[in-house]
């Protein structure tokens, strides 16, 4: 063991455990071994048998004491007092402490403890500490801040919530507002700390401790605001963060490390972290590093891992955009997006040009499908009964949660997905496209009339079906139309469509991914005789097309343009 006394630091840590003693007792011996001396305080409740074992296995280690047991619980003064006695009972036998490291047996030592002490003997005044006002503070789990101080706790929370609630609701109804001892302001911050043994002395021998102790023995969670309150009262300088690095998650429980945090836990450069796994003995292996050459007494730089988590607590609230699971399902309209990736949707393009699928999956670079939302099956592209993700293409699957086929559809490839679509496909998911910012729609409406011209029907068959399709596609457009809509939305009128194919195909085109330049000629486009004829017909009938213009006649369309549509 190195020598207790390095660049004038004479570490000394108090050492809180109330499970796993193997572990707390291996972490006790790393503290030891890197030339500190230890206090440990182990929960009354732990049985004798274990608190023996750990006895046992520290014996041969002078440098570690164990404390008054007292029984402790989450959020009670208990944990406050038990910490005052190892501290008191460090500071006791070895005198020449110069800074003392408050510590669970779960945090473990990541780089070797000379580190620490020469960070510490940078600025041997200067307390660490993470010390906020209640007023500021805004992490707080729970929404009591600066309640915690203003009314009475007398009851546990784990053990009697209902009880604990009613009491806190009664006594703001009732107005109860505690009085502050004077002397002080509270603060709030992490359990854990370093602070200087004169500092540390001065909080525990304060003529006033005994009326600070009677306040905060009814706050919630004093170990959160005890040390961080009276800190402010005796400290010279402080440091107003925790040289341990411990994240929460949304509900104010400590995340546990595991061994594939080990880098990033490496790359912090933090002296110790909170909370290991007991099962993680890659982690437990890997640290602390060795002690190679001169201290290092860099300061931690917890950024990045603490962005990491950050962004983990956002998805574990939000979810992955585009993932439906029964744990997690959203709420309509506050989905952290409706589906993972964009995608296309073009609306009368395959009526038009009837070669239109596999002429645009020669253009771009996604998986072009057909019909998806077809009513004999989804039109996978090359048609399987299978499709990617192993996504059946029966109607009655798809039709069962059309919303689920999309969105597992989208996420489970990586190349954009674009698919047809008709009033004459399953219409359920169009408000979910619609209000989707990752759709781009484009629709040429009335095109659906085309095929109904090579159609052997008879009229009055036509004529109903061309009723049931532009009853469809008004209710479509009426969607398309709100002001609902994040969706990107191209509608061009079939005239207006046919009469310049070239520039408005290129501009649905625009927001996909070419393979190469920009095409010059266009796909096949149905023969649009007798279209004008049928137009006629159903107009005289007393139905009246709606959505294709005036029914311009092909002979009508400008010489250039029809010729790049043949």
């Amino acid at each position: 063991m190195t020598g207790a006394m390095t660049g004038g630091v004479a570490l000394g840590v108090v050492l809180l455990c109330h499970a796993d003693l193997d572990i707390a007792a291996r972490m006790a011996r790393i503290w030891v071994e890197g030339g500190a001396r230890v206090a440990v305080h182990v929960d009354a409740k732990v049985p004798a048998a274990d608190f023996a074992r750990m006895q046992a296995a520290l014996s041969d280690l002078p440098e570690v004491l164990f404390s008054r047991r007292r029984p402790c619980d989450w959020g009670r003064f208990s944990l406050v007092a038990a910490t005052q006695d190892a501290a008191q009972l460090l500071l006791d036998r070895f005198p020449d402490t110069t800074h003392v490291y408050l510590a669970s047996g779960a945090c473990l030592p990541l780089r070797p403890v000379r580190d620490l002490r020469a960070f510490l003997a940078l600025d041997p005044e200067l307390d660490h500490i993470e010390s906020v006002t209640a007023h500021d503070v805004g992490w707080t789990i729970g929404g009591l801040n600066e309640e915690r101080f203003t009314l009475f706790y007398p009851l546990d929370w784990r053990r009697h919530r209902k009880w604990f609630d009613r009491l806190v609701d009664l006594q703001r109804r009732l107005g109860v507002r505690r009085k502050v001892p004077k002397g002080i302001i509270p603060h709030l911050g992490s359990q854990w700390w370093c602070l200087t043994a004169a500092t540390l002395r001065a909080i525990l021998d304060d003529p006033k401790r005994k009326v600070f102790d009677r306040y905060f023995r009814l706050s919630w969670i004093p170990d959160e605001s005890y040390f961080q309150t009276l800190a402010r009262r005796h400290a010279l300088r402080i440091e107003s963060r925790s040289l341990t690095l411990a994240k929460f998650d949304h509900e104010g429980r400590p995340y546990q490390l595991y061994d594939d945090h080990a880098r990033m836990l490496e790359e912090s450069h933090c002296f110790v972290a909170r909370k290991v796994w007991p099962g993680s003995t890659g982690l437990l292996d890997h640290f602390p590093r060795p002690a190679v050459g001169s201290p290092d007494a860099t300061a931690p730089r917890p950024e990045r891992f603490e962005r990491v988590i950050n962004r983990t607590v956002r998805r574990r609230l939000l979810g992955r955009p585009g993932l439906y699971m029964q744990s997690r399902f959203p709420r309509k309209d506050a989905e952290n997006g409706k589906t993972s990736a964009p995608y296309a949707v073009f609306h009368g393009f395959s009526d038009v040009f009837p070669g239109f699928e596999d002429w645009l999956s020669g253009m771009i670079d996604a998986d072009v499908h057909g019909h998806l939302m077809g009513p004999e099956m989804a039109e996978f592209a090359g048609r399987p009964e299978i499709g990617p993700g192993a996504i059946s293409s029966s109607t009655l699957i798809r039709d069962r949660d059309p919303q689920g086929f999309l969105t597992s559809l989208i996420r489970v490839t990586q190349r954009m997905q674009v698919f047809q679509f008709s009033p004459r496909d399953n219409q359920a998911l169009n408000w979910f496209v619609a209000t989707d910012p990752n759709a781009h729609v484009n629709v040429i409406t009335g095109a659906w009339m085309l095929p109904l011209l090579d159609s052997d029907m008879p009229f009055d068959d036509i004529r109903r079906v061309t009723a049931i399709l532009q009853r469809a596609e008004l209710k479509h457009l009426e969607v398309l139309n709100s002001v609902w809509v994040k969706a990107r939305v191209q509608v061009h009128e079939l005239t207006d469509f046919l009469a310049r194919p070239q520039p408005l195909m290129m501009q649905a085109l625009q927001a996909l991914p070419m393979r190469g330049p920009v095409p010059t000629g266009l796909p096949a486009m149905r023969d649009m005789a007798g279209m004008a004829e049928l137009l006629r017909r159903l107009r005289n009938s007393g139905l009246q097309p709606r959505m294709s213009g005036d029914g311009l006649p092909v002979h009508d369309i400008p010489t250039t343009e029809r010729t790049a549509a043949e």
